[in-house]
């Protein structure tokens, strides 16, 4: 009842009362031509239901008539899903679909156009009698009241016309979903990209947190040992690592913001374990000795193992210079048995800030592996701190 009697203030009302009026001018270009068959324009409609690009154009009709504030909403950039689709016909089961949307409205206008034309006639007559005026010779109101309650009456019809229009529209807007809506194979094309979207946005903010956590704690690192050594060369010498460094980390984010930009431009390649000693030197710089056995042709990885194993190490290094600052760290990365073996491991000082559980790092860590159908471990391991992960070459998930 409460939207009853919001209708007539809801411009929805209006642009759905449009879509109905819109096949009037068929039916009234057909009524001029031969009034004495209404039924022809049902016929005439089916071939241009199976014209591919007719689904297209009734589907944005619907959409900008029937839904206007879900379809701003949409190009605003905001949630929302009307549930009509707007494509041309894919196969024949979309087109049979359109015909018999074409069918439909034609139907629901006719009773539009019943409401519309004949209920304001009733208005105008019963005015009419209640200033005192005789009726047509063929009145529509079917008894002439006094004038005080023809009076009374006058406004009945155009409040049921708006319930007509408003009962009308929900009908032709829920049809419309139903036969204009994206088919069950169309939905589920549609929930796939939408989640292989997701899936590269996660793995972006993943290589955002790796990048730029691993440059900013080399500089912590880098500056904090500079102060404290007092020493020109090796400050020098950490000033050009901060400057190496943060050089990587403005390449990983300009490349980030271009995917996020989704700009036509191609992205820079990621880094791989080919460009491991970028890392392992970075990690020296900061002070830490790093012993590195890299055994293998790592050039001829897969893509997917050799871009999340330098993604791994580069985390792994991040944590022991930021949890246990320059100590020794041993890397050793290995092709054996069909399966790429990453470990990284050091010394943990008195009071470390390691947990069992791991943080966003850790996690990610294992969250890399796990995607390619390898594993990782990370925990203590013989008095010190292990990262150790096993990443398949020939069965990658």
């Amino acid at each position: 009842m409460y939207r009853l009697l919001r209708a007539p203030l809801r411009p929805v009302t209006y642009s759905r009362w449009l879509h109905l009026c819109v096949p009037l001018l068929l039916l009234a270009l057909w009524m001029f031509i031969n009034p004495r068959w209404p039924w022809m324009p049902l016929l005439i409609v089916i071939p241009f239901g199976f014209v591919p690009w007719v689904r297209l154009a009734e589907g944005l009709q619907a959409q900008f008539l029937l839904t206007p504030r879900v379809r701003e909403g949409a190009e605003d950039g905001e949630a929302g899903d009307n549930g009509i689709g707007a494509a041309v016909s894919a196969r024949w089961a979309d087109r049979w679909r359109t015909v018999l949307w074409l069918e439909i409205r034609l139907v629901v206008s006719g009773a539009a156009m019943f409401a519309t034309v004949w209920l304001p006639v009733v208005t105008v007559e019963l005015i009419a009698l209640a200033l005192g005026h005789p009726l047509n010779a063929d009145p529509l109101v079917p008894f002439a009241p006094p004038p005080w309650a023809a009076a009374l009456l006058a406004p009945v019809p155009l409040v049921v016309l708006i319930v007509v229009v408003v009962l009308l529209g929900e009908l032709i807007t829920a049809v419309a979903r139903r036969l204009l809506g994206p088919s069950a194979a169309e939905r589920l094309t549609a929930l796939e990209a939408r989640t292989e979207q997701l899936l590269e946005r996660t793995r972006i903010a993943r290589e955002l947190h790796d990048s730029i956590g691993h440059a900013l704690t080399v500089a912590v690192v880098q500056a904090g040992a500079a102060r404290a050594a007092g020493d020109p060369e090796f400050t020098d010498r950490a000033l050009s690592a901060i400057e190496e460094t943060g050089r990587a980390a403005l390449e990983d984010l300009e490349r980030v913001l271009l995917v996020l930009r989704e700009s036509a431009r191609p992205a820079s390649q990621r880094p791989t374990l080919a460009e491991a000693d970028r890392l392992l030197e970075s990690a020296r710089a900061s002070g830490a000795p790093v012993e590195a056995e890299l055994s293998g042709a790592l050039e001829d990885l897969p893509g997917p193992v050799t871009r999340e194993g330098y993604r791994i190490l580069q985390e792994a290094l991040t944590n022991v210079l930021r949890h246990c600052g320059p100590v020794p760290v041993r890397v050793r990365v290995e092709m054996a048995d069909g399966r790429l073996e990453l470990e990284v491991t050091n010394p943990l000082p008195e009071r470390p800030s390691f947990s069992t559980g791991g943080g966003s790092g850790l996690r990610g860590i294992r969250e890399r592996a796990s995607l390619l159908g390898g594993e990782a471990e990370t925990g203590p391991h013989q008095g010190g701190w292990r990262v150790r992960a096993r990443l398949p070459l020939e069965r990658i998930r």
